[in-house]
């Protein structure tokens, strides 16, 4: 109900040029353009001014994306007052997440809301190369479980409502031979002559591994990678070096490796953060999502 020229602009605020704005909201650059050329001439404002290559938004432009922002949460809000009026039982849920999420939070959450409401249909997905929180401000999900990093929204961004589901720890993985494998705990600081492994998400697990680190006062020397765990396992187990692991992430059986827990001054955790449009959660399928995401990081806890 909120002229889509508004909602344009917001995402050009969050992407920062035409061609990702477009990619985004899978239209073309140049419609993008024109949608926002027809904006400007009914408000009889300039919204953009050249910088370079790319566009920058006029004050003006961030005073109306202000206002955007409050018309969508007001919008969120009427759309789940409508839902009460609606069957209440069935209804698409969208859901991304990081790939220890998925496993351990999103599908047993899933298949808990199955047999409460079979009406219920669902669309779980990774998304590795996505910016999870510009999907759910393009509209293409509903619910993404997220890692914050310093690039991340702040807590109280008025687009989104953020809530915490567990802070997960991470362990020492190496091979089943090494020199600590055998130790009940050991500090990340005795790992610091120690060939790494970047092991996991680039956006969120790399910078862990490298902000511990540094607070353990060494600088990781890093010669692999992988994304996937059972990957990350692999390398670890063939000696290629040695990995941050955290606690959700399953190791295959009969791999030859060892978790060891990390204690001292730096025990790096990650924070696993249920992320939706500010306004949403008062729809009863994000709600009911919300809430079974909740109860499976409660059991985890």
């Amino acid at each position: 109900m909120i002229d889509p020229r508004l909602r344009t602009l917001r995402v050009l605020h969050a992407e920062g040029t035409v061609t990702a704005t477009a990619a985004a909201l899978h239209l073309t650059p140049s419609t993008v353009s024109q949608q926002l050329r027809q904006l400007a001439a009914e408000l009889d404002v300039r919204l953009l001014e050249p910088e370079g290559r790319r566009v920058r938004l006029t004050p003006a432009a961030l005073t109306l994306v202000e206002h955007t922002d409050v018309l969508q949460a007001q919008w969120e809000r009427a759309d789940a007052d409508l839902e009460v009026h609606r069957s209440g039982s069935a209804g698409l849920l969208r859901m991304t997440g990081v790939a220890t999420a998925v496993a351990a939070l999103m599908v047993p959450a899933v298949r808990h809301l199955r047999s409460r409401f079979p009406g219920m249909t669902f669309h779980l997905g990774e998304d590795p190369g996505e910016d999870r929180y510009r999907m759910l401000l393009a509209g293409r999900t509903d619910i993404a479980v997220v890692i914050p990093t310093p690039d991340s929204p702040p807590p109280d961004e008025r687009a989104f409502d953020q809530r915490l589901l567990l802070e997960e720890p991470q362990d020492l993985l190496v091979p089943d031979q090494h020199r600590l494998a055998g130790k009940r705990r050991v500090e990340l600081a005795d790992a610091d002559r120690e060939t790494w492994i970047a092991a996991g998400d680039p956006a969120d697990q790399h910078r862990l591994l490298l902000g511990a680190a540094v607070a353990a006062g060494f600088t990781p020397r890093i010669e692999h990678g992988a994304v996937d765990w059972s990957a990350v396992v692999a390398l670890v187990a063939g000696g290629l070096g040695i990995c941050l692991m955290p606690r959700l992430a399953p190791v295959p059986p009969g791999l030859a490796v060892r978790r060891v827990p990390l204690a001292g001054a730096v025990r790096p955790t990650r924070r696993l953060v249920a992320c939706v449009r500010r306004g949403s959660a008062d729809q009863p399928v994000i709600g009911r999502g919300l809430a079974a995401l909740a109860e499976e990081a409660s059991a985890l806890g």
